[in-house]
């Protein structure tokens, strides 16, 4: 069962045109969609819908918005496994505080960088929505990762540039 969910959330995420949906609702949200996106209006509200099937958008009274809790959702649905040291720091996929020890804090830093992809340039708006789902305090989990050479930034874009493969 927790397959198929993350299936789907990854399906619709490998499909250009519901990837460019979402990110317009992320990024610039009440924006015309086909005219954030490229898309035709009936491409976009092809795209609206399935996302809105996946769980990734939600109709409300303002208009569409983006649903990015289901992604903590998904991850509180994934077991892990006893043996993993992370578990001392994460409970339902999030960080309950970052570790002030620096050798601790390098392998949670670790951890969340591996969900920046290699050679992928990403807005600080796309790292931050990234590193909410870690924890509250974005700006701080962002800075650390600069400071300790896991992403690398220049003109409020960020790259990986660290951490294990």
């Amino acid at each position: 069962m927790i397959d198929k969910h993350i299936s789907r959330v990854l399906g619709l995420l490998g499909q250009d045109d519901t990837l460019r949906v979402l990110a317009g609702l992320v990024l610039r949200p009440g924006e015309p969609l086909d005219k954030v996106t490229g898309l035709t209006p009936e491409a976009a509200a092809k795209a609206l819908d399935r996302l809105a099937r996946g769980g990734l958008a939600v109709r409300e009274e303002g208009g569409w918005r983006a649903r990015p809790e289901t992604f903590r959702d998904l991850l509180r649905m994934v077991p892990s496994t006893p043996a993993d040291p992370m578990d001392a720091f994460l409970v339902d996929g999030r960080l309950v505080s970052i570790p002030v020890k620096r050798a601790k804090r390098l392998m949670v830093l670790d951890y969340i960088a591996q969900v920046f992809e290699v050679g992928v340039r990403y807005q600080e708006k796309e790292v931050d929505v990234a590193l909410r789902a870690f924890h509250d305090d974005h700006a701080a989990l962002r800075r650390y990762l600069v400071d300790e050479g896991f992403l690398t930034r220049e003109a409020n874009v960020y790259w990986r540039s660290g951490g294990s493969v």
